[in-house]
Parts: structure tokens; C-alpha cells; sequence
């Protein structure tokens, strides 16, 4: 799940959630100001996102898709040009990219490659300038950056009126986040040259989080920002576009063991990164803290393993065509 700052809070807009917000108890009786819970910012989900990295195996689960189905995908593009155009969308900090880019290279030696990156975190940009500047094996791929968000990019190329078109489009778990998910696709399709592919990474309806999302919306905060989607969503939009598409299941797993002991620090930032929501151990209601726990309990959201509590991270690699 790369860490997507293009955020939006689309369900409360008028709402100032650093100053307070309005919650509602589980019965509805009545509103209550809780003065304390605000949502996190870019550099505070960045955080959190790097501790559900240490505790999960969502980079593994995209390491078998690039072992089992990438190089086939990859062997499919270019069309015999002399150059193949990437273009990877919220790509972070890069450490996808540049996996994606070798198996790339390995299907189509000696061919140039074109990397271009949509990101719009400084310190994501300039980190992933830095894993180029020790990528040796990179050599024959160039790279050039936009510090924009999606929306931004696609602003600026109508304007510019730039006509480029790409082999290879990836969008990386960043749909939720962004304001227009059916346009946003929409307009990275259309920048697809001929028999080139789309790839979208998002989590799947399998997963706990679709269970949660669902079943146990009442048990998540205001505060929490974005767009519950999952990968039939995004399905459903690209039906409605009417465009080919495959979808490959991986499964994938997050040890939320701490999310239940009682003032541990790294239970206290996963509870943040499911919610959203700065220090929520420490600032929710306690009764909406209980449901939450018991929610993520649920055989739909989690299992358990050797003791622990496994949540289910299954994740949808969607091809989509030209």
C-alpha cells in the first residue's frame, strides 16, 4: 500500500477536523464533541504507513506477482519500438518501481526505457532519486519526475496539450485517495499506446479491510479520510468504461497482534493507520474503541496464527488493456 498524500476528505468536507469533530454513538442517541481527534497529515500517514509495512507482508505479496505474472505482462509490451514509456502514478519512494523496471529490462535487452514518475511528495521524490543513484543496473533507463498529484498531471498534460502516450502505466495502491476514481482511470487509460497495459493495485474484496469497510463502517472514525474502494470498484468502472481487463489475487497478511495490548507504541500507529486517525487509542470514545477491536476480531476481518492475530491483506492485481 504505497503511501498516497492526495488526500481527500470526501465524506465530511466542511468539517474542521483539527479543531473537533461530531461523533455518533453506536445507537445513535445523541452527538458528542470529541475536542481531541483530528485526522493525520501527510507526514503523519507516511509514519504509520511504515510501521503496517513492518508488520505486514504486502511487499512480499507483490514480489510473487512480479516472480508469477509480471515478466509475461512485460514480455507483451513496446511492439518491437526501440523505446518503451513507463509512467507510474504515486509511485513513493520507488522500491516498486524499480523491481518492475528490471523485469522489464530482462524481457527487452538492450531496449531504452522511458521512466517517468507522477509523485507528489518531496520526500518520496527525493528518495526514490536516491535508490536511482545506486541502481547501477539502471543504466539504460532514464527517469524524469513530476512533483504533482494525478489530478495536477492530468491538469497540466490537457493544458499543455502534450499527446504522449505510454507502453506500461502503473497505479499502485493510490486509488483511494484521489477525488475522481472513474475519471482518474478514465484518463490514464487513455494515455495508453497501442497494446499497451494498465496495471492497478488495490486491495481486494477478500480482504478484511472490504469486511470492515462494509460490515463495520460504524466502527470507524469521522476523522478517517479517502475512499473505501476495493478491487470491485474498480472493476465495476471499468465495465462501465466498457475495457478489457484481468484480475490476479494475491494473498497477503498483517500482524495487528499490539492493536489489542494495552499502550504499546507500534498497536497504537497500526490503530492510527486503519483509522486514519492521529493517537486514536488515545483520543477516541472508549466505547467506539471497543467496537473497533471487536470488529477487527471478526473471522471476516482477521484469523489466527501461533497466537496472533492475522488481518487479511489480500490485495488485486487488475491488468487492464489498451
Amino acid at each position: 500500500m504505497e503511501p498516497a498524500p492526495e488526500m481527500k476528505r470526501n465524506r465530511f468536507p466542511s468539517m474542521n477536523f483539527e479543531a473537533e469533530i461530531l461523533a455518533a454513538p453506536h445507537d445513535n442517541s445523541e452527538l458528542y464533541v470529541v475536542p481531541s481527534m483530528r485526522s493525520l497529515t501527510a507526514e503523519e500517514y507516511v509514519e504509520a504507513f511504515k510501521s503496517f509495512l513492518d508488520h505486514s507482508t504486502e511487499h512480499q505479496c507483490m514480489d510473487e506477482f512480479n516472480k508469477e505474472e509480471m515478466p509475461r505482462i512485460m514480455a507483451g509490451l513496446g511492439n518491437g519500438k526501440s523505446m518503451i514509456n513507463v509512467l507510474g502514478v504515486g509511485s513513493g519512494t520507488g522500491e516498486q518501481d524499480l523491481k518492475m523496471l528490471r523485469i522489464l529490462q530482462a524481457a527487452h535487452p538492450g531496449v531504452l526505457i522511458n521512466n517517468e514518475i507522477v509523485e507528489p511528495n518531496p520526500q518520496h521524490v527525493a528518495a526514490y532519486k536516491e535508490l536511482v543513484n545506486q541502481a547501477p543496473d539502471l543504466q539504460g533507463v532514464s527517469f524524469i519526475w513530476h512533483q504533482l498529484t494525478s489530478s495536477e498531471y492530468e491538469q497540466q498534460v490537457k493544458e499543455k496539450c502534450i499527446n504522449k502516450k505510454f507502453d506500461f502505466i502503473h497505479m499502485i495502491q493510490m486509488l483511494y485517495r484521489v477525488e475522481d476514481i472513474p475519471n482518474t482511470i478514465k484518463f490514464f487509460h487513455s494515455r495508453l499506446d497501442h497494446q499497451g497495459k494498465l496495471l492497478i493495485i488495490i486491495l481486494s474484496d477478500s480482504s478484511g479491510w472490504a469486511s470492515l469497510w462494509k460490515k463495520y463502517r460504524h466502527c470507524l472514525p469521522s476523522t478517517d479520510s479517502g475512499h473505501y474502494i476495493t478491487s470491485d470498484g474498480i472493476t465495476a468502472v471499468l465495465r462501465r468504461l466498457g475495457i478489457q481487463y484481468r484480475v490476479h489475487e494475491f494473498p497477503s497478511g498483517w500482524d495487528i497482534t499490539e492493536c489489542f495490548v494495552e499502550g504499546d507504541p507500534a498497536g497504537g500507529q497500526m490503530m492510527d493507520f486503519l483509522t486514519g486517525t492521529k493517537n486514536f487509542l488515545g483520543t477516541a470514545p472508549l466505547a467506539l474503541r471497543r467496537r473497533l477491536q471487536e470488529a477487527l476480531c471478526q473471522p471476516e476481518c482477521s484469523s489466527k496464527k501461533d497466537g496472533r492475530v492475522i488481518f487479511c491483506n489480500n490485495l488485486s492485481m487488475i491488468v487492464v488493456e489498451s
